[in-house]
This record gives structure tokens, sequence and C-alpha cells, in this order.
């Protein structure tokens, strides 16, 4: 319960009025139920003739006589004023029209009370979704390579979904039925004390009972939400990885895989789901028992005339009375312990969720960042060295400068740790040792959003969204016109395929821009870096996965962004950075090699070897 109560402080306190409206109703509810059934005690009197005595208003402050007495009487007394005076068919009608009011009353408050609790519970999932995309947006790159993408949004999608069900729809309940039970057992410890001690005894039964169902829900739920996450993320594979399933005759492989993981969640889903059903007729069985019990206890004390205790027992219809609201508080105590059962599985889901929301992330806003005006010098990068968590370091001792203006091109085999050099600078991860400075102040002094907005990229695997060309091209550049994104897609040899589609610019481009082929797409990617006008430029790998006639058009296009601004370009294809002021080799996470093409071309050493293979 604490756990929840700390859940409801994060993400229920917008909604105060909201919920102190929901307690006015559910007690006005509750209010007119009572009288609504309070008045079943002169109707049952005047249709069976049970009672015969002859009334007078009682004063209300009369000593000696208690408030229960004179309330009862007072009560006995107007309705049978009213019969004599007017009837015993029209005190009927009236008696039945009282409660006919009195239930449209406690109806319409109820279904206040829930109408309120709307807004509520569908904004409690609405921020929860809201910040688990935020944090994602905030977390660094790093973060997401130790966790599966299936995983993340099956703690999106079905986590929240869990925490909707589970806890949202239970709030209400635990608004309502404490309430209501507190209500009905004031009115029923009013009417018979004595009757209510043996009420009372039921109730540890009731609480033990639903406690022994709840107890393994919220690690039965948890384990259920973890196979849920399994199975997203092979669906997740399998989606990206189609054709090679295909390729490979894997598809009975895949099949295999995925059933077994289906029918492990089957149990265990199962399981949850029968400890959830346990529940009902366990309180249904336990509350019959109740009632049975207490006609049997109260029928003996009507037979006989007086309680156990000595003294007036209360009359048939009082005892009617007495168990059509005992029934009524049964209800409750259900709907309350279902909410009890319900809340351990949303509170496992909230346990994922909280695991991306409270995340650290290592790459934080300096307190007071330096303001930088542009890119003036160079970058540099003094003793850097980088480790991953795990330890394992994969860049050591790197200095290296690069003025602006200037191309400097990065080469390597795989692994040497070109990508990971080139993620320092947009400050995707942060250096392990030394420092990387531009125009002399360290990046992680600057404010995270005006260092990047220095630079733009391009990758080898252009990253685009679902959306128009026009969105594509003008994303991350606040206020671009028509006329903006057009001549960027003509210096991105862009245009005249654009102009052959349908719709133009306004042409959706699927998913990862899907209608596209790989060299429209790369030219796209230039065109947003184009339209984004940086100082600063990193290619990785742009040209590696194109055919030769997509490879010129794009070439020429980064040329032209090239021209005017300092570049980064890792590169495997080393005719496409002969041109470069100087190239770094890479090796093992170190700089091995350093010069311009021909320079290290007469040197024979690494670069030389790399550039034969290719020549062959």
């Amino acid at each position: 319960m604490r756990d929840f109560l700390k859940m409801m402080r994060q993400y229920a306190s917008p909604y105060k009025t909201y919920l102190a409206g929901s307690i006015v109703l559910n007690l006005l509810s509750a209010v007119f139920n009572i009288f609504s059934f309070a008045v079943l005690i002169p109707l049952l009197n005047i249709l069976f003739k049970v009672d015969s005595a002859v009334y007078e208003f009682i004063p209300w402050n009369t000593d000696g006589v208690g408030i229960k007495d004179i309330i009862v009487n007072n009560f006995y007394y107007s309705v049978s004023h009213f019969a004599q005076m007017h009837g015993t068919l029209n005190t009927l009608f009236l008696l039945g029209g009282v409660m006919i009011l009195f239930t449209a009353l406690k109806t319409f408050c109820y279904f206040g009370s829930n109408a309120v609790m709307v807004p509520i519970s569908t904004g409690i999932v609405k921020t929860i979704r809201d910040r688990i995309y935020n944090k994602i947006l905030a977390l660094p790159i790093g973060f997401f390579s130790q966790e599966r993408k299936g995983d993340i949004i099956a703690r999106f999608s079905g986590d929240v979904s869990e925490v909707e069900h589970s806890i949202t729809s239970s709030i209400a309940m635990l608004i309502k039925d404490p309430i209501l039970i507190i209500a009905y057992f004031g009115i029923l410890i009013f009417v018979s004390p004595e009757m209510m001690l043996f009420t009372i005894l039921f109730v540890p039964a009731f609480v033990w009972a639903m406690g022994a169902i709840g107890k393994q829900l919220k690690r039965n739920s948890m384990e259920a939400q973890t196979l849920w996450s399994d199975i997203m993320s092979m669906m997740e594979e399998t989606l990206s990885g189609l054709r090679i399933v295909k390729a490979f005759n894997a598809e009975k492989k895949m099949e295999s895989r995925f059933s077994s993981t289906t029918e492990k969640m089957k149990k265990k889903v199962a399981r949850v789901s029968i400890r959830q059903q346990s529940a009902h007729p366990v309180s249904e069985f336990l509350g019959t028992v109740m009632i049975v019990i207490v006609l049997f206890v109260g029928g003996s004390m009507i037979v006989n005339g007086k309680s156990f205790f000595g003294g007036k027992f209360m009359d048939a219809s009082q005892f009617i009375f007495f168990l059509v609201m005992l029934y009524s508080v049964i209800e409750p105590i259900k709907e309350l312990s279902r909410a009890t059962y319900s809340i351990p599985r949303g509170l496992a889901s909230m346990e994922r969720i909280n695991r991306i929301l409270e995340a650290e992330n290592p790459i934080r806003e300096p307190e007071n960042p330096v303001a930088i005006d542009g890119f003036k010098d160079a970058i540099r990068f003094e003793e850097v060295n980088f480790s991953y968590e795990s330890g394992r370091e994969i860049l050591k001792n790197i200095d290296l400068t690069i003025p602006r203006g200037k191309m400097i091109a990065i080469v390597g085999e795989s692994g040497a740790g070109k990508s990971t050099l080139v993620d320092l600078i947009p400050r995707f991860w942060d250096v392990s040792g030394g420092r990387i400075t531009i125009d002399g102040t360290d990046v992680r002094n600057m404010s995270i959003k005006e260092l990047r907005s220095l630079m733009g990229n391009v990758n080898q695997e252009p990253i685009l969204f679902n959306d128009t060309i026009f969105n594509n091209i003008a994303f991350g550049v606040e206020g671009a016109t028509e006329e903006d994104v057009i001549a960027a897609a003509k210096i991105a040899n862009a245009h005249e395929f654009i102009m052959e589609k349908p719709e133009g610019y306004q042409t959706n481009i699927g998913d990862r821009g899907s209608k596209l082929s790989g060299g429209q797409r790369q030219r796209l990617s230039i065109a947003r870096a184009i339209l984004k006008n940086p100082p600063i430029l990193i290619l990785d790998e742009a040209t590696a996965s194109l055919d030769t006639e997509s490879e010129k058009l794009v070439q020429d296009a980064l040329d032209h962004l090239m021209s005017t601004r300092t570049t980064i370009a890792i590169a495997h294809r080393l005719s496409t950075i002969k041109n470069a002021d100087e190239i770094i080799v890479m090796h093992d996470g170190k700089i091995v090699e350093r010069g311009t093409h021909d320079q290290l071309t007469a040197l024979g050493g690494y670069y030389s070897k790399l550039n034969q293979m290719q020549s062959l």
C-alpha cells in the first residue's frame, strides 16, 4: 500500500479537486441509500400491520431520552400522523415516492462520483505515458544499447495499460467503498449494536481470505509482464530481420521460439487470472455465511422477544432493514477486496515503468552553462579516454585538433572506436578521462542544446520518420518555409525526384522512409542537414550502402554541404576522402597514423594497406 500511496502522490496531486468532489458525492450517495432503505420500515409496518403502537411527538431536547429513540419515535409519529390524516393507501404512495426520490438522488450521486473520476484515471495514464516518452528522449544513447527495444515498447504499452486497468480503475473503489462501508456499519451500529458484534466477527475472515489470494499476485504479474516484454522483443526482431528469416528458411525455428515464450506467458497469466477469479466466489461465500448466521441469531431473538443481553430486541421490520443494510455492506467489501488484489498487478507494472523513469542520466546539464557564439576556432581532443560501464576501454589517449573549415576523415577497421570518437563531440557519451573543447570551452560546460545546435549529422542509415517529405527535411528547424525546404532539397539533388511524387513535398514516405530508395532517403537526410546549416558536419559512412549511381548523386550533394563548413567524416570507402585535409587512422582505440592521402600512402603503413586492399 505504501507503493500505491507514493504513486498517488506523484500522479494524482493535480486532481485534488476531483478527488474532493468524488468524496462528497459518495458520501451523499451513501446517505441517500440509507434513507431509501429506511423507508422500508414504515412500509412494512403498514403493509403487514405489525406495529399497533400509538406514537406521540417527543421534543428533540427532552431529557432522559436517547437521540436514537427520539429519531425513531418522531419518524414513526410523522408517518402514523400522515396515515391518520390522509389514509393508509396515500401513505403507501407517499413512502413509495420518497423511496424512489432517494434512490434517484443516490443514483445521480453515484454516477457523478464515477464521472469525476474519469479525468483522474485518464489524466494519470496520460501523465505516465508523457513521462516515459520524455524520459526516453532525455536518456543518453548508451541506455538503449543495454535495453531491448521490445522491452521498452512493452513497458510503454502493456505495462501502462496494466496500470490503467489495475490501479486507476481501483481509485474509485478505494474512495467510494470505504465511505459506504463506514456509513453502512455506522447505521448498523445505530440500529442494533448487539447484532453488530456478530457481524464484526466476519471482518477478519474477509481480510484474511483476500490477503491470501492477493499475496503472490504482484510477483506473478511481474513475471507475466517480463514475458510480455520478451514477446514484444521477438516481434520487433522478426519485423526487422524478416528478410534474413526467410532467406535462411528459419520460419519454423522462429515459430518454435515464439510459441515457447507465449506458452510460458499463457501459464503465468492463467495462474494470475485463476487467483483473481477465486476472490469473488470466496467473498460471495463468506458473505452468504455471514447473512445466514445473522439471520439465525436475529430470528432467534425475535422469536424469544428479547435480545441475548436482555431487554427489548428490534421488531421484524427493523430486523429486515438491518439485513438489507448488512447485505448492502457486503458489495463494497467485495469491491474493496477486488481493488486490493488488482492493485498489486498494477504496482508490478509500475515497478517496471519506474526502471525507465528513475534511470539515472549521466549526461547532465551544467548548472551555469558557458554561452557560446557559433564556432570560430577548433575542436580539440585532449588526452581523451573512454570506457563503457562494463569497464572495456574503447578510446585511449586521443589527442586531436580539428580546425574550423577543415575536413577531417577518420578510418580504421570495425571496432576501432571511430563512431565512439565522433559521438563524444555532441555528448551522446561523456569522456571517461581527458576533455573535449570547442573554441577552448569544455563541451561538458556548455548547454547541451546549444552544443548540438552547432552540428548536423548524416548517417550511413538515414533516420527518417513516418511523415511527409517536407516535415522530414524541416525536422528540427523552427519556422522553416516552403522556399527554404525547396532550396535545401535542390542543393541535395532531391528536388527532382520529390516533384515526381504525386503529392510532391507533402508525400508521406512511410515507416523509416520505406517508400523511397536508399539514395533518395540519404538525399533527404542531407537536405535536412543543409536546412539546419550547422557550422560542424558529422558524416558517418554516408555513402557506404549506396549503389554507384546513387553514390554519385549523394556525393555531389555532400560536396555542396561540406564546402563551407567543418567536416568530420567516418569512411570505409577511402576514395570518398582522398581530398580530406587530414586523415586519422585508428586501430584498437588509438590513433596510429595521421596525414593526407598522399602522405599516408607513401608511408606504407596501415592506411596504405587499406588503400591497396580496396584498389584490388
